[in-house]
């Protein structure tokens, strides 16, 4: 199958892949002969955050974007136990054994769909499945919990600035520990109004916003990922090392992620790129161009790499 125009302009192809009880909406697109791509999203979003993202890769790639659990038209676990990041990335791995069986993929992911790509990386024999991984707007967890704990054990004025700083920007995690509340004022305050929030926390034009019409169900559903995984993350951290090949696409004018928990990313992930975007949180809404060009370099200079035997990679 070669590519061609129509391509391009058909509608995308939507498949179920279930991973256990769950059932995850599935969406394929671009260009069939291409490398394969899958785009991982956040909090509160759908697999639409990327519509402004995957018009300019579907030339290049073959996409596949899906709607996390608790998202969109996937199932979505009532048990908060359900939302553990174990899970959330065996959900990942299951779409990538269905839909590249024989290949590994690279993945593009942002928020949450970055902390569980995360997860994925680090588990055993990722690299096997995932040829390349480019992050924006999310940590590993337990990477962060390392360093954390390391500034406050060594303290100096700077880095216990950022560490406050950082705790200060992600407060708000700490709140959505809170019984009930949370769900009613992301599902029915925010939520509804989510381009005019956009609008305020990114300073982002608010027409760029994609909200789903699951959104007041989707947002309120979120709030378990940050009860399953945010406390017992941070206190325990992990050792998590991965040798996927790692794209950090850091946006400088990020509220919620700010750029000091990525100091030390180097040392679980020895294969990393670092690259600064001029945005906010909301980069893959607000600056879909530089996040397709960076991805799309970062998996070109992947699998131009030579392979063990001396030919390249063809992932």
């Amino acid at each position: 199958m070669t590519l061609n125009d129509d391509n391009l302009r058909r509608p995308p192809l939507e498949t179920r892949v279930r991973n256990g009880a769950v059932e995850l909406a599935v969406y394929e697109e671009g260009n069939p002969d291409g490398p394969t791509l899958v785009l991982v999203h956040g909090w509160p979003d759908t697999h639409r955050l990327w519509d402004h993202v995957v018009p300019l890769l579907t030339d290049r790639f073959r996409i596949i974007r899906y709607d996390t659990r608790g998202a969109g038209r996937s199932t979505a676990p009532a048990s908060v136990a359900d939302y553990r990041l174990e899970l959330l990335a065996a959900d990942l791995l299951a779409v990538v054994d269905v839909v590249s069986p024989d290949e590994p993929v690279h993945v593009l992911a942002h928020d949450w769909g970055s902390l569980e790509a995360w997860e994925a990386v680090c588990s055993p024999g990722a690299a096997g499945r995932i040829a390349s991984f480019t992050s924006t707007s999310g940590w590993c967890f337990d990477h962060l919990g390392h360093w954390m704990r390391r500034t406050l054990r060594r303290p100096t004025p700077s880095g216990v600035g950022k560490v406050l700083a950082q705790f200060a920007a992600s407060f708000y995690a700490v709140l959505f520990h809170v019984p009930v509340i949370p769900e009613l004022v992301t599902g029915k305050v925010i939520a509804p109004r989510w381009p005019r929030f956009l609008a305020l926390f990114d300073r982002m034009d608010p027409a760029l916003a994609l909200p789903s019409e699951t959104i007041t169900r989707d947002a309120a559903n979120g709030i378990k990922r940050y009860r399953a995984n945010t406390l017992d993350r941070l206190v325990r951290p992990r050792l998590r090392r991965t040798d996927v090949p790692v794209q950090l696409l850091v946006n400088t004018k990020d509220k919620a992620v700010l750029p000091f928990g990525f100091e030390e990313t180097g040392h679980w992930a020895p294969d990393l790129r670092r690259v600064e975007v001029l945005a906010g949180h909301w980069s893959p809404l607000s600056h879909a161009p530089e996040v397709a060009l960076h991805t799309a370099n970062f998996v070109a200079t992947v699998t131009a790499r030579p392979s063990v035997d001396g030919a390249a990679t063809s992932a």
